[in-house]
């Protein structure tokens, strides 16, 4: 789940440097060096570093659970690190295994204070945006604490530069193991239930596009890009 926009601003051509005011030039040059690249180094393998984008089927599939002899693998450690990382390179809080291409039932989730704290005071105060330590999550459970739906925007790392109003139950609590075959319990409110549903739906192959208000989904950058 997404949580900050990059701002897009104009950069200057560096004197002297070719014109490539053909936008298809700048796509064919990218495609070659991807071909030579993945001729030398072969196709990328899941989980990948960075998050499939909308279209991709495994974020439409339902995501399979984990089974109890790969609880503690190299394998399962390895997609808890990807996820990590993932969720420390990328503006976001959470961020479930389909995403980088593993159809697996594992989901990781943190928001540290120094993110926590780019939210306006205003936002964290009315939707109880708090920080919350890195959990990893595999086959979560998922139990509804307080079925009161509230609506939000969210983003989303796997629909880059969009964003729309969704409603989510105020609290939940979530249940499962961690990599390594641990127990892991989590009672969320506010910011963070909604983070856990947000992930749960991309364990059932559901994105936030399924339960906007429609009316409200947006380019986050429009504004720039009518200056």
């Amino acid at each position: 789940m997404a949580v900050a926009v990059r701002r897009l601003r104009p950069v200057a051509a560096p004197v002297g440097s070719r014109c490539r005011g053909d936008a298809s030039w700048g796509a064919r040059e990218r495609s070659y060096w991807r071909a030579l690249r993945r001729r030398v180094l072969g196709p990328p393998v899941p989980p990948f570093s960075e998050p499939c984008q909308v279209g991709t089927p495994v974020l439409r599939a339902p995501a399979a659970a984990v089974p109890a002899e790969q609880l503690g693998s190299p394998e399962l450690r390895a997609l808890a690190a990807a996820l990590a990382a993932g969720l420390r390179r990328g503006p976001c809080v959470g961020l479930s295994a389909p995403q980088l291409g593993v159809p697996l039932r594992v989901f990781a989730a943190e928001l540290s204070p120094a993110r926590c704290s780019r939210y306006p005071a205003a936002l964290r105060s009315a939707q109880r945006i708090e920080p919350f330590p890195l959990r990893v999550l595999v086959n979560p459970a998922l139990r509804v604490l307080d079925a009161r739906l509230v609506t939000a925007p969210e983003g989303c790392a796997s629909l880059r530069g969009f964003s729309a109003c969704v409603p989510r139950h105020w609290a939940v609590h979530v249940s499962g193991v961690d990599e390594s075959g641990q127990p892991v319990s989590w009672e969320a409110s506010g910011w963070a239930a909604r983070v856990i549903q947000h992930e749960l739906d991309h364990l059932d192959g559901v994105l936030f596009i399924d339960r906007m208000d429609s009316r409200t989904f947006a380019n986050t950058a429009w504004s720039q890009l009518l200056d």
